[in-house]
């Protein structure tokens, strides 16, 4: 049996700030049904995050000090096991024992000592994997340590391991005092052909250069991230190490998201009781306030930023809006000034847009079982699963065309009737507020080919039974096996 480790900064169902979070808990959990694998998940421990159900499951498993630049620093492992997956928990509350995940100013740090934390621990714990999935830029540094601090430990020279890009926009960069301060290591690979970025130290690109294998979040992600466009500066070393570079679509829960099973929702149903959706529809309305209508609604689940297109989709939704019986609700956080220009246009058309700054899944739930259209404009999107979880609840998506959207959405097409959903290429307000007319002329006019479309996205399969399988080949071949 071959032994998986995956290693990341959050994980549903303890802690969650975006798609990275429901793939470090689904996918695990469907590579484990393989008998050919031992996987198992290592996490921060985020003492005030975590819901209290999985809290009082925790047990202490061992303690020990590592060297965090000139200093000894305590580090607790914590484990439970979840769905045949087994959770090991690094503890530290002077790292981890914050308000939130991220965005302090010592991440460089804390996240450096959850590094060095996990490679210590495997031989305490008696689990050396084979393949230790590392992902994003928080863990990124580990194939670094593998071959400079920890190159002499004998029962961690045969570790594998892969690297799964989520969002390179992200890539933790830091002054290069970090090497003394933290890790405690030379600069020998303090340069171009290393972790060196300009004059600072990028724990991702030391992931990239150093880890036997390099994935992303779908195939034409893998392709974007290539060039200049999409690369962010990291794309000349992409290119070079495009031999080990491939791209897996991400894939949800479908048993976690099921309209017939979903406890969230008030009226469950399938494609053959798709009218109960209208009932989730007209009670999500009263209780927003807006008009009980079945009007075309749409849904916007997302944050609030640019790089998901908020900016041309305030461009586009006030015309459309003026020009049809349409209603709108928005569900998320980002950047302020889009937050208040939200607002700003909720009091322009209160009885057509409702805009709800937070972060509230099971509301999200709520409006995926109510909604005829998901709209998702990102400028760049890796994987996105909103897309996917739209479709699982029969709620059309209408998306630009890049990523794992283009990898995931057909475009609709009415003369042939093939298609899941709505796209545009064009990256701007006026496309987008073409192609909301298009999709709302669609399922004002053309009922019987929008019901169609419902209907091949409810029965599409974005599950993660296909893509666990190309993970699984991928540890076969770096294993040999």
């Amino acid at each position: 049996m071959k032994k998986v480790l995956f290693a990341a900064a959050e994980g549903v169902p303890f802690y969650k700030t975006g798609g990275l979070g429901d793939v470090i808990y689904a996918l695990p959990k469907t590579l484990v049904q393989n008998p050919e694998l031992d996987v198992r998940i290592v996490l921060p421990y985020y003492a005030h995050l975590m819901p209290e159900e999985y809290q009082t499951q925790l047990e202490e498993l061992t303690h020990f000090e590592i060297q965090v630049g000139w200093q000894k620093v305590y580090v607790g492992v914590k484990t439970l096991v979840l769905n045949e997956v087994r959770y090991y928990f690094i503890d530290n509350l002077t790292y981890f024992g914050r308000d939130g995940l991220y965005g302090y100013w010592d991440d460089g740090e804390r996240f450096g000592f959850f590094q060095m934390a996990i490679i210590e621990m495997l031989e305490k714990i008696d689990f050396i994997p084979d393949v230790l999935q590392i992902n994003d830029w928080h863990t990124a540094f580990i194939p670094v340590l593998l071959k400079d601090k920890y190159s002499w430990r004998s029962a961690l020279q045969n570790i594998k391991t892969v690297l799964t890009i989520h969002n390179l926009k992200f890539q933790g960069i830091y002054d290069p005092m970090i090497l003394d301060t933290v890790f405690g290591i030379g600069r020998q690979f303090f340069n171009e052909q290393g972790f060196q970025f300009y004059d600072q130290v990028n724990f991702l690109k030391g992931g990239i250069q150093f880890a036997d294998k390099v994935t992303t979040v779908s195939p034409s992600y893998a392709q974007e991230i290539q060039t200049p466009e999409f690369g962010e500066q990291l794309d000349g070393v992409l290119r070079v190490n495009s031999y080990k570079l491939a791209g897996f679509l991400n894939g949800i829960d479908t048993v976690l998201y099921d309209p017939m099973t979903d406890k969230r929702i008030n009226h469950n149903y399938n494609f053959k009781t798709i009218a109960k959706k209208a009932e989730n529809k007209h009670e999500l309305q009263e209780a927003l306030s807006l008009p009980v209508s079945d009007d075309p609604l749409y849904i916007v689940v997302s944050r609030l930023t640019r790089q998901k297109g908020m900016d041309i989709l305030l461009g586009a939704m006030a015309n459309f809006l003026v020009r049809h019986n349409a209603q709108m609700i928005i569900l998320g956080t980002g950047d302020r000034d889009l937050e208040l220009d939200f607002g700003w246009m909720q009091n322009r058309f209160p009885g057509q847009l409702s805009v709800n700054i937070r972060f509230d899944e099971t509301f999200a739930q709520q409006m995926y079982s109510a909604a005829d259209f998901i709209l998702i404009p990102s400028a760049f999107e890796p994987s996105g699963l909103s897309q996917m979880m739209g479709m699982r609840y029969g709620t059309v998506p209408i998306v630009h065309e890049t990523g794992g959207l283009r990898d995931s959405v057909a475009p609709f097409n009415e003369y042939t009737n093939e298609g899941t959903g709505f796209s545009f290429v064009e990256f701007s307000s006026g496309t987008l507020e073409g192609i909301l007319n298009y999709s709302y002329q669609t399922y004002r006019e053309k009922p019987k080919l929008y019901r169609g479309i419902v209907q091949r996205d409810m029965a599409a399969d974005f599950s993660w039974a296909k893509s666990s399988e190309l993970y699984v080949g991928m540890y076969r071949e770096l294993l040999g096996c």
